[in-house]
Formats: C-alpha cells, sequence, structure tokens
C-alpha cells in the first residue's frame, strides 16, 4: 500500500513513540509511507533513517491553505491509497484536501470527549462527510464516536495503540532527590493537572494513607503546584511526604522507580499513556472505570480498576499493595506480560495493516 500519514512530530520522544512506531512498523513490512510532519523533530530524523520519506508541512491551522495545496499536490503526483490524519489541524486540511480524490481519508480519535453533532466544528475532523475510517484508541473512544457519527458513514473500528518491551529498559531514577529511600514505598501520579485527571480525588485518598509510615505520593506533571491542589496538598496529614515534581522529562523513569501508579481520572481518558508505560516497567496500576484503561487492566491480574470519584476505594486498594509484597510482586509480572502478547507493537502493526486493506477492498 501506498500510505500518506498527516501527524505531528513535535511532542516529546517517549510520547510519540507508540504512533510513531507503527508507521515504522509498516515501512518494515513493505509498504510505501510518505510522512508529512514537522520536519525538523527528533522523531522525522528517526523516519528518515528507517527510509521514510518525510515532508516538513505540519500546519499551524485547521484550515490551511498551504497544507491543503500540499496534500492535493501529492494526491496528484502519487497514486496514495491510505491518507491517515491523526489530529485536529491534520483531520480537516487533509479533509478538505481529499474531496474529489480517489483516495481513502482515515482519521485517528484518542480522546472520550468533545465530539459533538451539536458542535459545528466536529464537521471540521471526525464529522466530515470525506472522512472514509476512524481508528479510535480504545473501545470507549469508538462507542462515543459511533454514537456521533452518522449512522453507516465510514468505518469505524478500535485498534489499541501498541508497545515493546525494549523501550522500557532504562535505568528507574534515584528518587533520592526527593528524600525517598529504597526501603520506601511509593505511589507516583504522572498528571496534568486539570479537573477531569482526578488529582483532588487522589488527594483526598491522602487522607487515610497517613498511617503507612514508609508510603510517598511523587506527583509529577504540570500545574500541580496550582490552586486548588496546592491548598489541598497542604492539608493533606500524608503533606510531608508528598512531593510536587512538576513537569518532568524522565516520567518514565519515575514511573520505573515508584512501586505503584494511581490513575484517577474522572472523565475524558482514551487509553492512558502513563498506564501503558507503567505496564512496561512493571508498576502495577490502580485505575478507574472512565476510559480505555480498564480495557487493558484487568482487576486483580495486572492491576487493579476502582469507581471513579471514589478516594476510599483508591485507598484501600494502596494500602493492599502496601501491606501486600507478594501480591505487588505477582502483579508486576503480569504487567509486562500484558506488553508482550495482546497490547504488543507488532499485533498493533497487524490491525492496522489488515484495516487499511480492508477499506480498499471490501469485499476481501
Amino acid at each position: 500500500m501506498n500510505i500518506l500519514v498527516f501527524c505531528s512530530a513535535n511532542s516529546s520522544f517517549n510520547s510519540i513513540r507508540p504512533e510513531a512506531e507503527i508507521y515504522i512498523g509498516l515501512a518494515r513490512r513493505g509498504h510505501n509511507l510518505t510522512i508529512v510532519t514537522h520536519g525538523d523533530s527528533e522523531y522525522a530524523e528517526r523516519f528518515r533513517a528507517e527510509g521514510i520519506e518525510v515532508i516538513d508541512g505540519h500546519p499551524r491551522h485547521k484550515i490551511s491553505l498551504r497544507a491543503i495545496r500540499l496534500i492535493r499536490r501529492l494526491l496528484r503526483e502519487r497514486q496514495f491509497d491510505i491518507v491517515y490524519a491523526t489530529n485536529s489541524r491534520t483531520i480537516p486540511n487533509a479533509a478538505f484536501a481529499c474531496i474529489g480524490m480517489p483516495v481513502k481519508l482515515v482519521a485517528y480519535r484518542g480522546t472520550t470527549s468533545g465530539l459533538y453533532r451539536h458542535d459545528p466544528s466536529s464537521y471540521l475532523t471526525l464529522l466530515h462527510p470525506r472522512v472514509d475510517g476512524i481508528i479510535c484508541v480504545s473501545d470507549a473512544v469508538r462507542d462515543i464516536v459511533q454514537h456521533q457519527v452518522w449512522s453507516n458513514r465510514c468505518s469505524i473500528v478500535t485498534i489499541h495503540k501498541g508497545h515493546d518491551l525494549a523501550w522500557y529498559d532504562q535505568t528507574p531514577a534515584d528518587l533520592s532527590e526527593f528524600g525517598i529511600s529504597a526501603d520506601d514505598f511509593t505511589v507516583i501520579c504522572v498528571i496534568n493537572a486539570r479537573p477531569s485527571k482526578g488529582l483532588s480525588v487522589m488527594l483526598e485518598a491522602t487522607h487515610k494513607l497517613d498511617q503507612l509510615k514508609h508510603l510517598h505520593l511523587l506527583l509529577v506533571g504540570k500545574n500541580i503546584d496550582q490552586p486548588p491542589y496546592i491548598e489541598l496538598i497542604n492539608g493533606s496529614p500524608l503533606r510531608e511526604r508528598i512531593h510536587v515534581a512538576g513537569y518532568r522529562h524522565d516520567a518514565p523513569e519515575l514511573i520505573a522507580a515508584s512501586d505503584l501508579l494511581v490513575q484517577p481520572s474522572i472523565s475524558g481518558e482514551g487509553l492512558p499513556r502513563t498506564v501503558m508505560e507503567a505496564l512496561g516497567y512493571g508498576t502495577p496500576p490502580v485505575i478507574t472505570t472512565t476510559g480505555g484503561g480498564k480495557e487493558v487492566i484487568r482487576d486483580g491480574v495486572n492491576g487493579f480498576v476502582v469507581p471513579v470519584r471514589d478516594p476510599d476505594a483508591i485507598a484501600a486498594r494502596v494500602i493492599q499493595l502496601y501491606n501486600d509484597p507478594a501480591l505487588l510482586q505477582q502483579l508486576a509480572a503480569q504487567c509486562r506480560d500484558t506488553l508482550a502478547g495482546e497490547f504488543s507493537l507488532q499485533a498493533t502493526v497487524t490491525r492496522y495493516e489488515e484495516y487499511f486493506g480492508s477499506l480498499l477492498h471490501p469485499s476481501d
């Protein structure tokens, strides 16, 4: 297949790796890929090293005449089978560029929020009549998309982003910078603080955890030191053992060094990357029922799933694993097995290959 990918590549290397390695995997299987993205990004160099043509052309706006002209020119000059657009800027420009062109346009969706039939902006992205197919990162996302997209208008599937255990060989971070010793039990939350992420729920749970003398809570991400979270931290009986790390480029290594990851989200999650990273490092997650995390975490097997907005349930699981190191180790072993099987990178590449093929040959 000849595939034109229209995507962003200017985020951190770790954050875009699960998506970017799909394209490399398709290229290694003999498909011809051209990627229009940020041409000066770190991952653009990796694409080029794999023999993939990279064109500098990620749009600055949702409607960019320059981007539309670029994509239309490429479609006229080359016989592409698939155009795959992945974000809120590339999808609208790809959709207008593909009008009248003999190519299948596939869009990506990674969140459960923000798509509504009554919102005119939705008709620039997934509800655009030119979109032929939508790849959703989880069943939770797919269910929302199917409810909003007009029936039978396009093909909607779930393909979980796969991972490779080789990505998770980095040395765990040294937590002594936070005053955490090797004998302590560290719970980590990696959150860019906003209401949907449920940080306030996690901080409420700390009111039941202060009796665990060796427990520390490590908070990683943006805006955690802002109201209302800083007031909740200062009001916690665990406050002397709550550490606000802020945004960190070594967040994966901090996850690797921790005993347990808690993802207390209230809404909006597609398939949290930090949960998948925790699995890769063998750090069992405690997650809520919102979004697609529950499709990966099997309760009591490779982590725990708790109700949304339930600080008591979060605290109960933290206490259980704090007091049962054997169970913690059992869950940790299952974490890595999860990524090596159904959620492997190779399984994801195969599903992309099969899905693109089904659009081109629907009767097969």
